[in-house]
């Protein structure tokens, strides 16, 4: 009695088993197959004439010395104020959680001092810049 039902059991969990390999091998081959569709398409939709050349001189900078000075004057000083509010942060935590231990105290003197020192560097961006700039002769 339990013959045929271990029988059957053993073809429903073969059975199950190859349709799980069929679906495995189904979304591997659907992986493979996006992205070369993709590709393909992309390929011949792009015309011929999108890769000749320019005929052209090539312009290889998109700005000019001064411009390219001052976006890197608002970044450099952007940066620079943001690692020195993340130090004046930590040196209020470390300062915070002293407790009155010496070594805590002079690790948020330490970092309360880099903030200080990062926000001088933040303030003084603008006017190195400039002492580049008039170095590089922009």
């Amino acid at each position: 009695m339990f013959r045929p039902l271990l029988a059957r059991s053993r073809a429903l969990t073969t059975a199950l088993s190859h349709a799980l390999m069929t679906t495995r091998a189904l979304r591997l081959a659907a992986r493979v197959a996006a992205p070369a569709a993709a590709a393909a398409v992309v390929t011949l939709a792009v015309p011929a004439v999108a890769y000749a050349g320019p005929g052209g001189p090539v312009v290889l900078a998109a700005n000019d010395l001064p411009t390219v000075i001052a976006n890197l004057q608002t970044w450099v000083m952007g940066i620079l104020a943001a690692v020195a509010t993340l130090f004046l942060v930590l040196a209020g935590v470390y300062w915070a959680t002293a407790g009155g231990d010496p070594a805590q105290v002079d690790k948020a003197k330490g970092a309360l001092k880099n903030a200080l020192i990062g926000y001088g560097l933040a303030v003084l961006a603008p006017i190195l810049l400039e002492v580049v700039q008039g170095i590089v002769g922009g």
